[in-house]
């Protein structure tokens, strides 16, 4: 139970500069889709720019960061740092490589994007997530190294000097400067500088070190890392290959209106995605870290307890969203708000992702990675195939069905496979028994609009099934006397 409370305590602080900071950015949502009309399609390029951006940071990294913890942490390294320079040097050389390549052939890949007009998108967006991915190996060593607050200030310096830029080019300067034209440039522009300037945060961790090539260390590393690489590739493509076959599928400039207003909604329903990362910021270096003492019954036992308190928390948060959605929604501008339809949908995905993710650490432990590239690619497959049948037809809505037709694969394979190879005494009975107590209270919230159209008497509806859910939790798992502070009042 102390590792428990020690995993509690890393999530909550990476939890919170990741919630904290994505919970600012959404303070830029009213702004970007106020001063970018959802009829001009330029939010609908923002978030197809950022989704191939999602998807080469993956391929930059190249499932460096899990080796990272992976050989780290192994009982014969008696020398954490040459495993740290060698990840480094790796992702650093791959990506100054891939922004040599971008500027040579800068035209003909913006033209190919459809973007001949704009490739400033391209040499920007190439530039940022090559940094992005160089700075992702700092950052596990800052979690290796147990340095939460660290990894909190630089994740959340970022963010504020974001804001600020966003609200200087978005706000101010139209408002003091009548020939001032807000321009989707700035978006990509201001990312890119603010991304530089957080790499200067990590000078002790580039320059307080001695930087060193094991070659025979990096093959190892990479023979580890290629299967992760094709899984994250996959697990990626889950995640943004809608956003990024949308405009293939719908073309034209409708194309990018309605991907605009989906990429819009799905910024709401990113609150799982928020818990997902937070978790597994922790997570991950909790579980390769106890595997230094040995596999054991009671870590068995920590990792089925620890899927269980992780599915009570993320469907807590889906119904919390989805209470006050109504409340939620005027973060975006209202001719947005015709894709709130699909906010349910895509945070039952990624819940579905965060417990896939849960999962696989059963082929981690037991380097058998290439498990996991036949899981993550089955889910893709599925995902890629619902988008192409179904998107022509039924728009955005398809793409929020076929995440969860993805990972629901993906987490299925996972699940039976793990058991015969690594099994882990996962709660089935109690954790069925919160998923149907979920079910039952959203179905109540989404049936009572259609009995009144009383906005508060709505919130208080729902209100009264967050409170139920809780109280479940409270009953059967979290006894108030056992809480600090509070247990030794209600012993009372």
């Amino acid at each position: 139970m102390a590792s428990l409370k020690s995993l509690a305590k890393d999530t909550a602080i990476y939890g919170m500069s990741s919630i904290v900071g994505r919970f600012l950015n959404y303070l830029l949502m009213p702004l970007y889709t106020a001063k970018i009309a959802a009829s001009t399609g330029g939010y609908g390029v923002v978030t197809e720019v950022y989704s191939y951006t999602a998807l080469l940071f993956v391929i930059l990294t190249f499932g460096m960061e899990t080796t990272l913890f992976r050989f780290i942490n192994r009982e014969d390294e008696r020398d954490p740092t040459r495993v740290y320079t060698t990840a480094l040097i790796a992702v650093g050389s791959v990506g100054l490589a891939f922004i040599a390549l971008v500027l040579l052939g800068l035209r003909g890949i913006a033209g190919w994007m459809g973007y001949a007009d704009h490739p400033e998108y391209v040499w920007m967006m190439a530039t940022a997530v090559a940094l992005d991915a160089f700075q992702a190996i700092p950052f596990c060593y800052l979690r290796y190294q147990k340095r939460p607050m660290k990894f909190a200030i630089l994740k959340l310096g970022f963010i504020f000097l974001n804001i600020t830029l966003n609200l200087l080019f978005f706000l101010v300067l139209p408002a003091v400067m009548e020939d001032f034209v807000v321009k989707v440039d700035y978006v990509f522009a201001i990312n890119l500088a603010c991304t530089g300037l957080i790499t200067f945060g990590f000078w002790k961790e580039l320059f307080g070190v001695r930087w060193r090539l094991d070659k025979a260390l990096l093959r190892r590393m990479l023979g580890y890392a290629w299967p992760i690489l094709v899984l994250g590739i996959a697990g990626i493509l889950n995640q943004t290959a809608d956003k990024i076959l949308f405009p293939q599928l719908v073309p034209g400039r409708e194309g990018k209106v309605q991907l605009g207003i989906y990429g819009a909604a799905v910024k709401i329903a990113m609150i799982m995605a928020l818990i997902t990362q937070a978790f597994r910021y922790a997570y991950e270096p909790f579980v390769f870290a106890a595997t230094k003492e040995g596999d054991s019954t009671d870590n068995r036992r920590t990792y089925a307890l620890t899927m269980k308190f992780f599915i009570i928390f993320t469907l807590f948060a889906f119904l919390a969203v989805v209470a006050y959605l109504e409340v939620i929604r005027h973060i975006i501008g209202r001719d947005y708000w015709e894709g709130l339809k699909t906010v349910p949908i895509v945070m039952v995905a990624e819940i579905l992702m965060g417990i896939y993710f849960n999962l696989s650490f059963w082929y981690k432990l037991t380097d058998r990675t290439i498990w996991g590239t036949w899981f993550s690619g089955a889910g893709c497959v599925v995902l890629l195939a619902c988008n192409v049948l179904f998107v022509p037809q039924y728009g955005y809505m398809a793409c929020a069905w076929a995440g969860v037709a993805g990972y629901g694969t993906a987490m299925m394979l996972s699940y039976f496979v793990g058991q015969r190879y690594y099994p882990i005494p996962y709660p089935l009975r109690s954790i069925a028994l919160y998923v149907l107590l979920a079910a039952v209270l959203y179905a109540v919230m989404a049936f009572v609009p259609s009995l009144t159209a009383s906005t508060p008497l709505h919130l208080l509806v729902n209100t009264v099934c967050l409170v139920l859910f809780l109280t479940y939790v409270v009953r059967t798992d979290f006894p108030l006397s056992r809480l600090p502070w509070v247990g030794k009042y209600v012993r009372r």
